[in-house]
């Protein structure tokens, strides 16, 4: 009995959260200037920088083509997911959560709910801009598979960064605030990494922060991922970064909702 009732509890849990899913992807796309600007700015960020950067930097064993692209991904969703901030923030002082409290609908549906839909916000936006890449000179050298998994190692370090924002958010309360804070987050973290550079450039003491991040290591995985070169060891650095993200900030977000309730 006590299974049952916990199964039927689960998909309870689920369907709602697919349910604020679709709603908040819906409200995405129904904004033309939020749909055209999220779309746009990948594009623009891909060409810039491999038109600006690219006659400037040389990287041996790469094109510049190759060795950028992936930090450009790991970039964008890295700045994308303060979506989540910002839209809880606004769905909390427009009154939308006290509209979901009041409905018989799973608590949890909410913060899963927007995180889910921000993941796959940034699978479009991924591969928008790998398309674009393709345009401009970017190749997949590696397997089929090796390109499956630059593109997954990259949306798996947003999701895990949505739950961080979702902190974030529901800690503040305001989407000005929540943008500001999301920034001042993810801005050191992008750019001392090795997204647009190699390490090897920087100062010792920048090149120490800079090569522990969960940033340069899901950068490195996926580029050496997309160039079918030894990926062992970002990859698990990877992944641990990003589980033990998921593993704080889970329950930090949803003890946080509770109280913010």
């Amino acid at each position: 009995m006590s299974a049952g009732i916990t199964t039927s509890r689960l998909r309870w849990a689920i369907a709602d959260g697919l349910a604020v899913t679709g709603r908040n992807l819906r409200h995405w796309v129904r904004q033309p200037q939020l749909l055209v600007f999220s779309t746009i700015q990948p594009v623009m960020f891909v060409v810039l920088f491999v038109y600006v950067f690219g006659s400037a930097i040389t990287v041996p064993g790469f094109t510049y083509q190759n060795y950028i692209i992936p930090g450009v991904l790991v970039q964008s969703v890295a700045f994308g997911s303060n979506q989540t901030a910002i839209g809880l923030a606004v769905d909390l002082s427009g009154g939308m959560i006290d509209r979901f409290r009041s409905l018989p609908m799973a608590r949890s549906a909410v913060l899963f709910g927007r995180t889910l839909s921000d993941l796959v916000r940034n699978l479009f936006v991924v591969l928008l801009m790998t398309a674009t890449g393709y345009l401009v000179g970017f190749r997949f050298t590696g397997s089929p598979l090796g390109a499956a998994g630059a593109i997954l190692i990259v949306v798996g370090l947003g999701y895990a960064l949505s739950w961080i924002y979702s902190f974030v958010g529901l800690a503040v309360r305001n989407a000005e605030s929540a943008q500001a804070a999301s920034f001042v987050v993810t801005f050191p973290l992008v750019f001392a990494s090795s997204a647009f550079v190699p390490l090897e450039g920087m100062p010792g003491w920048l090149q120490a922060f800079a090569q522990q991040t969960p940033i340069t290591h899901t950068v490195d995985a996926a580029r050496a991922l997309a160039s079918g070169l030894p990926a062992t060891r970002p990859l698990l650095f990877a992944l641990a970064w990003i589980l033990g993200i998921l593993a704080v900030f889970i329950p930090l977000s949803v003890s946080r909702f509770r109280r913010a309730l």
